[in-house]
């Protein structure tokens, strides 16, 4: 169905369209889809303004006016709450299901009633059970390491369960007590009563289509290698079995295109040009992302190991302010910032937009709009190389700070059409 509406933030009016998808997941986009955006709590709104003019200049670089977006705007979080009086409503939940695709800033996770996470509401309502996020440096940024530029990995962490579950029980509630009970009288597993109890389920459907979508996204994109990373040598049948789950993917579904570590190191030269299928233990992978950071590619991983490892990452490239993320399953995606709300500095114009403006790239490639997304990112990348930042920098490299909106015009000036 197609009607007049709006796009994004400016005044034209064009024909609205939405991305459909067929029976194999695959997506269909038009050239004018309608994607929908939540502004987030806290900075969300600044840094989704910025973000979205950002994405407008780039498409019209691009395109010239052939390809475009509609923006649908969702509620979700303190705005929401305001006119529903539920954080998530239903109808917001519609409206992403029809965009298919949506981008979002950060949102506040209420306390004491609800979703423990929106976010985690949002990720399990839709089965984004992949939790995606590159990183990588841009030459300008201050970093705490001594070669940052080595940095260029994509994580890709597990979503939906693990942690992620929520299945846990007070140490004082009737459940902990039953559970206590049950481990006491049948497993012989004894636990003091001041014990809260949390289970950890992992299971090999969720970690085999978690390590499938991180081996296509290698082949896609030409990658090296793929790291499980796992906790296998103390929780052998979670941990352990989410490292095994893998190798079997990788061996039943991708012998053409993969190689275990262990046979290329047989031959490098017979197994040439096959992406390197391998395993490291959660904390010795800590380490080597520090000490070996051009060793490794792509990471698969369970939800928990994915959480730490890919903010120490981000660390080690400006922080999480520069660090985008993205939610994926079989048919829908959500594009986030991955930091916080930062309401100190709501409605201020000062928060760094990168975070978001970089999972809107990860949006325009997802899309298959690879030339935007060229264009928005070498743009944001020269701006950072021109020492053009907000505070949050700015006093790391004791320079004159932009303000948010005044970051989105330096990248928006440094924008090059796709034929120059």
């Amino acid at each position: 169905m197609r009607k007049l509406k709006v796009i994004g933030l400016h005044n034209r009016v064009i024909q609205m369209a939405y991305i459909e998808v067929k029976e194999n997941s695959e997506i269909i986009v038009p050239d004018n889809p309608t994607i929908g955006y939540i502004e987030g709590d806290g900075i969300g709104p600044d840094i989704s303004k910025a973000t979205i003019s950002v994405i407008n200049s780039a498409l019209e670089f691009s395109y010239e006016g052939s390809r475009s977006i509609v923006w649908e705007k969702v509620f979700a979080g303190e705005e929401a709450f305001e006119k529903t009086g539920k954080h998530l409503p239903q109808e917001s939940l519609d409206q992403i299901r029809k965009c298919v695709v949506a981008i979002k800033g950060p949102l506040t996770t209420p306390i004491g009633q609800g979703f423990r996470s929106l976010n985690v509401a949002l990720r399990q309502y839709f089965d984004l059970y992949a939790n995606v996020r590159p990183v990588k440096y841009f030459p300008g940024v201050p970093s705490p390491v001594k070669a940052p530029e080595k940095m260029n990995m994509v994580v890709f962490r597990e979503n939906t369960e693990d942690v992620y579950a929520g299945i846990e029980w007070k140490h004082d509630s009737l459940e902990a007590a039953e559970v206590r009970n049950f481990l006491s009288s049948k497993l012989g597993v004894k636990l003091t009563d001041d014990t809260g109890i949390g289970l950890k389920p992992i299971s090999r459907f969720r970690s085999s289509r978690l390590v499938r979508k991180a081996i296509q996204y290698a082949i896609k994109n030409n990658r090296r290698s793929v790291t499980l990373v796992h906790k296998g040598n103390i929780m052998k049948y979670t941990e352990g079995a989410f490292k095994d789950w893998g190798y079997e993917v990788a061996s039943s579904e991708f012998s053409e295109e993969t190689v275990t570590e262990e046979d290329y190191m047989k031959d490098p030269e017979l197994y040439s040009g096959k992406i390197i299928v391998k395993d490291r233990i959660a904390d010795n992978m800590f380490q080597q992302i520090l000490t070996r950071t051009d060793d490794y590619d792509i990471i698969a991983t369970t939800n928990l190991n994915g959480d730490y490892l890919s903010d120490a990452m981000a660390a080690q490239v400006g922080g999480l302010g520069l660090a985008p993320g993205g939610n994926m399953g079989d048919t829908h995606a959500i594009f986030e910032a991955v930091h916080g709300t930062a309401p100190k500095y709501a409605g201020l114009d000062v928060a760094n937009p990168t975070s978001l403006m970089l999972s809107g790239v990860m949006m325009l490639r997802h899309l298959g709009w690879s030339e935007a997304a060229d264009v928005t990112e070498s743009a944001i990348m020269e701006a950072y190389s021109d020492q053009k930042v907000t505070q949050d920098l700015a006093r790391v490299l004791n320079i004159k700070a932009l303000k948010c909106s005044e970051f989105a015009e330096e990248v928006i000036k440094r924008m090059k059409s796709p034929k120059q």
